[in-house]
């Protein structure tokens, strides 16, 4: 069966080779792919029904998180993660066939791309413009229709817009990695697999202490967490979303119940998905201890 998967477009960028790595793992098959302009654009396809998947860039190691893609997620209807991905990322700086860098006065990339590419463009062409495109993709793309000289895009881009490369591999921090995720409507999270990531978004009460208490659940609960981000809710000024991971899955006992906790203590409590950690090396929720008092609780109970 087809699956149709909204991505930031248009082919050529970093999120279409996630879209190929998600197939390749089996996370989704048959793949019809959707270009669109932002991860915005990408949700409402999934929430409209244009798309059954989303997938897009969530955070990277360099500039850190994609808020574009954290806002998308409060815009509308509840929408899960089921799959994430890391690409290491780096760039090809690419141009119209016969130019040369010392030609290049002008060049475009993503935003954050430019993040990762700055101190090489200073190094190397100091006096050059960017220009914000709204993909990698899309700037190799206005290369080959003249509106830029340049671009900072994956090498793929430079065979399917017939650009020349003038410089390959170019990342100002070497490894730098860029997490990925497939977004669907909720339903039944990913499997449990022991190494896993589970992401959750809420508000708090405006009180003293309300946030330290419901971060003070996962240390009572032995839960990791892994990140904390914070968003404007858009509603009303001072107030704010809080996205957080934490290491295990919503099946795991002791992670469950700080959830549990959270819905008590939190207002407007979303659970965002739990899925296989791209990270392997990363934290894993140790449920030993948790095990063993639920054994004591049970004998207790039992009269033993």
């Amino acid at each position: 069966m087809t699956s149709t998967v909204a991505y930031l477009g248009p082919a050529g960028t970093f999120t279409e080779a996630a879209l190929v790595a998600f197939g390749e793992m089996g996370a989704v098959n048959d793949i019809e792919k959707l270009p669109v302009n932002s991860p915005s654009e990408a949700f409402k396809a999934v929430r409209e029904g244009r798309a059954e998947f989303a997938c897009v860039a969530i955070e990277n190691s360099v500039d850190g998180a994609v808020t574009n893609t954290f806002d998308a997620f409060t815009e509308g209807e509840p929408l899960q993660v089921y799959r994430e991905v890391d690409l290491e990322v780096a760039f090809a700086i690419m141009v119209k066939k016969g130019l040369k860098l010392a030609d290049v006065s002008t060049i475009a990339t993503h935003p954050v791309a430019y993040q990762q590419v700055r101190g090489w463009l200073a190094e190397n062409i100091p006096d050059v413009k960017f220009q914000p495109a709204s993909s990698n993709g899309a700037a190799a793309e206005a290369v080959a229709h003249g509106e830029v000289d340049a671009a900072a895009a994956p090498e793929r881009a430079a065979e399917i817009f017939g650009l020349d490369v003038l410089a390959s591999s170019v990342a100002d921090v070497k490894g730098a990695t860029t997490r990925f995720v497939l977004v669907g409507k909720p339903g039944k999270p990913t499997p449990r697999t022991g190494n896993d990531r589970t992401s959750v978004v809420f508000t708090v009460p405006h009180e003293p202490g309300s946030l330290a208490s419901i971060l003070q659940e996962f240390a009572y609960h032995h839960v990791d967490m892994l990140r904390i981000e914070s968003r404007p809710t858009r509603k009303k000024f001072g107030t704010y979303n809080f996205f957080i991971d934490l290491a295990g899955h919503i099946e795991d006992e002791p992670l469950s119940e700080a959830l549990r906790a959270l819905w008590l203590r939190t207002d407007n409590l979303r659970f965002i998905g739990s899925r296989p950690s791209a990270d392997q090396s990363g934290p894993k929720l140790d449920t030993t201890e948790f095990d063993e008092a639920t054994a004591w609780v049970a004998k207790v109970r039992e009269g033993h």
